[in-house]
């Protein structure tokens, strides 16, 4: 059985390890930065400019199913992902650490996180992919959750987007949200620092949302980066299996009934 890897590190942590020449075949970094297009700015380049040592970058744009037209980043197949991970050097018994570096503090790093889990490997090494399909959902696992509330689905997008009063970042989709969700922006997960808060005050975030952490929980967001902030803090509080779906509002805004499309603006 392999050893138990702890979901954060502290950043003294990783500076030990690189001090200690710990960075090879049985340690890996990935810069898996990421960053909306209107931002303009390009993280391949600033990884070139500046990065941790010894760290590779992730593009999630590249790792990804291409073919999905009008999404962005959907998830590869699984040997799409292992012929990636395996090019960044990750051997079976790598350990790998991701991080970002986006104002917010986590912001992408927990999506890179998320992809190693669901394409079965809890260290997040690289290994022959199997996908947990049960861990991605679709349009139609959305639409048919609508009819049957049978699952809590947590929106991480800002309030502004989720209530429809603010635009989205895309051109070619507006805000809002699809009914019964619950909207915990991301940002509130985290602290000054852009940490994930301690255990008491996240489980406090999902309570005090009306989200029990007891019971089956989905995520959503723009297009399925951020939402895996909410699944990471969940994962934390020891939910045994939060889920994405995968193609969020963007996807939904683009196939669902004008009906399921809630938005305070277009009500007025």
């Amino acid at each position: 059985m392999a050893a138990q890897i702890r979901t954060l590190v502290s950043a003294q942590w990783l500076l030990d390890a690189i001090k200690n020449n710990g960075i090879g075949p049985k340690l890996r970094i990935i810069d898996a930065s990421w960053y909306l297009k209107k931002t303009k700015r390009d993280p391949k380049a600033e990884f070139a400019q500046s990065h941790i040592p010894g760290s590779s970058f992730f593009d999630i744009d590249e790792c990804c199913d291409k073919s999905a037209e009008g999404l962005d980043h959907m998830l590869p197949t699984s040997e799409h992902f292992s012929e990636f991970v395996g090019e960044l050097g990750i051997g079976n018994d790598t350990h790998v650490v991701v991080y970002d570096t986006h104002n917010f503090g986590a912001f992408s790093a927990p999506r890179v996180w998320w992809m190693f889990r669901v394409f079965g490997h809890d260290m997040v090494s690289k290994f022959k992919a199997t996908l947990k399909k049960s861990w991605v959902k679709t349009y139609d696992d959305i639409l048919d959750n609508i009819k049957t509330k049978a699952v809590q689905v947590v929106d991480a997008r800002s309030k502004g987007r989720y209530r429809g009063v603010e635009p989205e970042p895309r051109d070619d989709v507006l805000p809002g949200h699809y009914p019964g969700t619950i909207n915990i922006p991301f940002p509130s997960l985290l602290d000054e620092t852009g940490k994930m808060l301690p255990l008491e005050e996240l489980a406090k975030k999902f309570k005090d949302a009306g989200v029990d952490i007891q019971k089956p929980l989905w995520a959503t967001c723009g297009s399925g980066v951020t939402a895996c902030v909410l699944i990471l803090g969940a994962h934390l509080l020891g939910h045994p299996g939060p889920c994405l779906y995968d193609g969020s509002w963007t996807e939904w805004f683009k196939k669902a009934p004008k009906e399921y499309i809630i938005s305070e603006e277009q009500n007025n």
